[in-house]
């Protein structure tokens, strides 16, 4: 009996949550035209600490922030269309800027993370955003949480921890991740691309921490 009352109380909270604002808790909408205008394209240039360039399609905070948390921790796959939206344009900026036809690939989701969301957050946000994913990145091995890690920290949690299927003609991969915080998990990405014979072209992110954030972002 406290199993279902249990799954009764999660249901309820669930229609609860859909039934306000995601960026603002107004009832009725799921987002509402205020907060929705937070999510207009405000590009942010990262490079990695490996030297990997990263354009972020808005920053990590305030409306923009509640979103993606409601994305990834709440279940609210319908905010999957306004963000792929802004993730669309700054990959086909992307790759106007000289890319030929890249291969689109998303950075690698957790075992753990995958069996509680039910969906893989950088796949979805790239279907939403109308381009086809290649799932050309797998998980070799387990990682810590990312979270209360420092840079150098980060980098050592994440490093070996991916790696590449190999293609017989490995081209151009623009790498995707939803939210870019130090760039550790990005650069080990593309060091398994590297090492099947891909040229990582560069990453786009839909969000980037600010840079005095102290990384209290769930990583992919």
């Amino acid at each position: 009996m406290s199993n279902r009352w249990a799954s009764l109380a999660d249901e309820i909270a669930a229609f609860l949550l859909s039934g306000c604002c995601a960026g603002c808790d107004e009832l009725g909408t799921l987002l509402c035209d205020e907060c929705a205008r937070s999510l207009v394209v405000a590009p942010v240039r990262r490079v990695t600490p490996g030297g990997l360039s990263v354009i972020a399609a808005l920053e990590y905070q305030g409306v923009v922030a509640r979103c993606i948390r409601r994305l990834k921790e709440a279940g609210e796959t319908r905010l999957a269309r306004p963000l792929g939206a802004a993730l669309s344009a700054v990959v086909a900026e992307t790759i106007l800027e000289g890319m030929r036809s890249p291969l689109i690939v998303p950075v690698p989701t957790g075992r753990a993370a995958f069996r509680r969301r039910g969906y893989r957050v950088p796949e979805l946000l790239i279907r939403r955003a109308g381009f086809p994913v290649s799932r050309m990145l797998m998980n070799a091995r387990a990682t810590a949480d990312q979270r209360e890690l420092g840079v150098v920290e980060r980098g050592r949690n994440v490093s070996g921890s991916m790696r590449a299927r190999h293609a017989r003609d490995a081209g151009d991969a623009l790498l995707i991740d939803d939210v870019v915080t130090t760039g550790a998990t990005l650069d080990e990405a593309a060091r398994a691309l590297g090492a099947a014979g891909f040229r990582v072209c560069g990453a786009v992110a839909l969000a980037a921490t600010p840079r005095h954030s102290r990384f209290q972002v769930n990583a992919s």
